[in-house]
């Protein structure tokens, strides 16, 4: 199960939670196969959707690592952040509250780089700046304490990109800590 799906679970489903994620998403660039960027798809996946009141984001590390294989898709930091801003004003916007999930290590991953690690923490850095309502440290809770660019092992599938479903049970914990559904009215 999905850690949106166990979140859900966790918060005993008073609210309806929307999991408006695509594999292999980016934030500024369109997937053959995935879909239209989520800058893009937004409005109509978020904001168009009824009663929504709460955004997670967790983008970015597609766009850095499919940058990395691909010249035509490089991306850098400042692109990252800028598209992160727009989100934001977005959600403030339409009276959204935004919170943002760190990116989760990837070292062994097929399109890790060490730039793309650099590129990974920077953002991190800004995610965890305060310019988001909320954060959830995904990075934090699962990464290997003993080599931080690197999933604990048993929080990885066998391509260090995605995790297991121990991972997934970890980030759900993860974002219920961090206040996911804290705008949810309770009976």
């Amino acid at each position: 199960m999905s850690w949106p799906e166990q979140l859900g679970a966790l918060l005993e489903y008073k609210t309806t939670l929307l999991n408006a994620g695509i594999g292999g998403n980016r934030l500024l660039h369109d997937g053959s196969s995935e879909g239209a960027a989520a800058l893009a798809r937004f409005d109509r996946d978020v904001v168009a959707a009824p009663g929504v009141r709460e955004v997670v984001l967790l983008e970015g590390i597609n766009d850095i690592g499919f940058g990395a294989q691909n010249i035509a898709n490089h991306v850098n930091i400042a692109d990252l952040v800028a598209a992160d801003l727009q989100l934001i004003a977005r959600a403030h916007e339409h009276g959204l509250r935004i919170l943002a999930g760190t990116l989760i290590p990837f070292e062994g991953a097929d399109y890790y780089t060490t730039e793309g690690e650099r590129a990974r923490q920077a953002l991190n850095t800004f995610i965890r700046s305060g310019v988001f309502d909320g954060v959830i440290d995904f990075d934090q809770a699962l990464r290997d304490p003993d080599h931080p660019s690197r999933l604990r092992p048993d929080y990885a599938r066998p391509d260090h990109l995605h995790p297991s479903d121990a991972g997934f049970t970890e980030m759900a914990s993860t974002a219920l800590r961090a206040g996911v559904g804290r705008s949810v009215a309770t009976p």
